[in-house]
């Protein structure tokens, strides 16, 4: 795993850094674990845009992953380590010992092919990458990934490629977390999460070169609204270059953005967040 730097013969290469795929053990996705994926273009059931820059980009197969994790004490055979275009951490594909049945998971850093995982709630379960327990079962310190907000639920939160969040202390039926953000949080120690950090973890150092690699990835240009007419956006108008006017930068709809805050003041959640992420 690493980044691949190139020559710069052309205007797209002079600045890319992109991943090498190094790790990637097996190419070809397993065919019963793929469904179709329909492009919205960023439009909702009514046909109108709800989501602007969307659109285009490469066919793609969505990749079922196994979020829960419920297959308790079944140990399961990693068999590859594979590309999905879905997200930006690597899966692994592993088979089960009991009915050979096929499955992904989120890949772990330092899991490799033909290491073996298994989800338990024993106390006797390895606390090594791959393996899932209830935050109840797990040491304190240990880094965690994949983990369910309601028990049974599947997990939700740190999916993203080299992230991972840290068990700081249990008390009563809850466990304390720092999230990657650096947010302080209680979840119920019944919830279930994966050892290890994932994958990927040079995702973040990667430079994609040319605008051309975004429109690959679904992801059209953007117009500032300082070059719009005043029709379409309240920072457009005016004769030659000029600034945008308003006091407060806002959307086209004329709603407050660039660090507004819109999480709702007495959200049901608060009360589980011992420290904010700023």
């Amino acid at each position: 795993m690493g980044i691949k730097r190139f020559k710069p013969t052309t205007p797209g290469l002079r600045h890319a850094a992109l991943c090498d795929f190094s790790e990637l053990t097996k190419h070809k996705p397993e065919k019963s674990l793929l469904v179709p994926l329909k492009k919205s273009g960023g439009r909702n059931s009514y046909g109108r845009v709800t989501s602007r820059h969307r659109g285009g980009g490469h066919k793609r197969m969505y990749r079922l992953i196994d979020f829960k994790r419920n297959r308790l004490d079944d140990i399961a055979t990693v068999l590859g380590i594979e590309y999905d275009p879905n997200r930006s951490c690597r899966i692994a594909l592993v088979e089960y010992q009991s009915d050979k049945a096929k499955s992904y998971i989120l890949a772990p850093l330092e899991l490799k092919v033909g290491e073996t995982v298994v989800s338990t709630n024993s106390d006797n379960g390895e606390i090594r990458p791959g393996n899932a327990f209830p935050l109840s079962r797990i040491p304190l310190g240990t880094p965690i990934h994949n983990i369910e907000m309601k028990p049974g639920k599947g997990g939700k939160i740190v999916r993203s490629a080299g992230t991972s969040a840290q068990l700081l202390g249990k008390e009563g039926e809850y466990a304390m977390l720092r999230l990657p953000s650096g947010e302080m949080r209680r979840l119920l120690s019944s919830c279930r999460a994966t050892i290890g950090q994932l994958s990927n973890v040079e995702h973040e150092t990667q430079s994609i070169g040319k605008a051309g690699r975004n429109r690959w990835l679904g992801i059209r240009g953007q117009s500032r609204g300082v070059v719009m007419n005043p029709v379409d956006h309240p920072h457009g108008g005016g004769e030659g270059k000029t600034p945008q006017g308003n006091p407060h930068p806002v959307t086209p709809w004329g709603k407050p953005t660039k660090g507004y805050k819109t999480r709702k003041p007495r959200k049901y959640s608060d009360q589980f967040i011992a420290k904010r992420r700023k």
